[in-house]
């Protein structure tokens, strides 16, 4: 265990951010505690999956950073959890519009825009896509895919790499490492495309209810603990990140890796608790609604 020879300071970091681990469950805990009891039933457990992916994937980190061998499971029981998250935050937003038959009927003549990141942003010509059960069905089955298949291809890793034909940083392509780890990324490309165009359409309809923050934190869950991970994983692949023995480079891009994620992670529990845990208005009745357009007409 690296614990053993650390000096001091090194004694001293690994205290902190294991005590910023212990902070964030239990605020974590007090907080589904709340939610438990103030929150209806239908969002209940929705809104639990959402604010626990911080702690969790905090906890992972703090495992990975005390036992290094363990890393590999760690990342991938952080990543599962996640995949999960990411069909559980398209469901929250549908909840919060009242349902799919309420938000069909809210928004019953409107449009999906699916010229939006992270897929096609920059495809300005794709053409508007009708709000029915359909294409409900169809940005619901985009993360439900990512909930169902991470985990089958995460338990196909685990099971080459104790035979040994998998290794997490060897990105030839000859090794199963690079073409799961492509397969992962284009899943999750559509999985946030899905939530990307939900939340476009409903962003204004559920700013009472701080959608705004609340995707905003989201974001910033899949930014760290993907898109930082991985930046840091190729630096102390190629070298750039140097090794300090008794670490080489990729254990110390590990370390780092995880050393930033409990302190980020520790963040964003925090200010979850402070967004999530505020009395939102309810949303108007769908008659209010409906009078809206013929009220702005008449305005000058």
């Amino acid at each position: 265990s690296l614990s053993a020879g650390l000096d001091l300071p090194g004694r001293f970091l690994f205290a902190t951010l294991t005590l910023m681990t212990l902070i964030a469950i239990l605020v974590f805990i007090e907080e589904a505690v709340y939610i438990y009891r103030k929150i209806p039933s239908s969002k209940r457990s929705i809104i639990i999956w959402i604010n626990a992916a911080a702690p969790v994937i905090s906890t992972t980190s703090c495992i990975g950073m005390w036992v290094p061998r363990s890393t590999m499971f760690t990342d991938f029981t952080a990543g599962i959890f996640f995949a999960i998250v990411i069909h559980k935050f398209l469901m929250m937003m549908i909840k919060e519009c009242g349902g799919q038959k309420v938000l069909l009927r809210r928004f019953e003549n409107g449009r999906f825009t699916i010229s939006t990141g992270p897929c096609c942003c920059c495809c300005l010509c794709l053409p508007r896509v009708p709000i029915t059960r359909q294409t409900l069905f169809w940005l619901k089955l985009g993360t439900f895919q990512f909930a169902v298949f991470r985990p089958v291809l995460v338990f196909l890793s685990i099971v080459l790499w104790t035979n040994g034909n998998y290794v997490l940083y060897n990105l030839s392509p000859k090794g199963p490492a690079l073409w799961i780890s492509c397969f992962i990324g284009a899943l999750t490309l559509f999985a946030l495309w899905a939530v990307g165009i939900m939340f476009r359409k409903v962003r204004m309809l559920l700013k009472c209810k701080n959608i705004i923050p609340k995707f905003a934190l989201y974001q910033f869950i899949v930014i760290l603990n993907q898109l930082q991970t991985t930046i840091i994983n190729i630096f102390a692949t190629q070298k750039i990140i140097p090794c300090a023995p008794p670490l080489s480079s990729t254990a110390r891009g590990s370390y780092i890796a995880q050393q930033l994620l409990i302190m980020e992670m520790f963040l964003i529990t925090v200010i979850s608790r402070v967004v999530y845990r505020r009395k939102y208005h309810d949303l108007e009745p769908l008659e209010c609604v409906a009078e809206e357009p013929g009220d702005k007409k008449q305005t000058p």
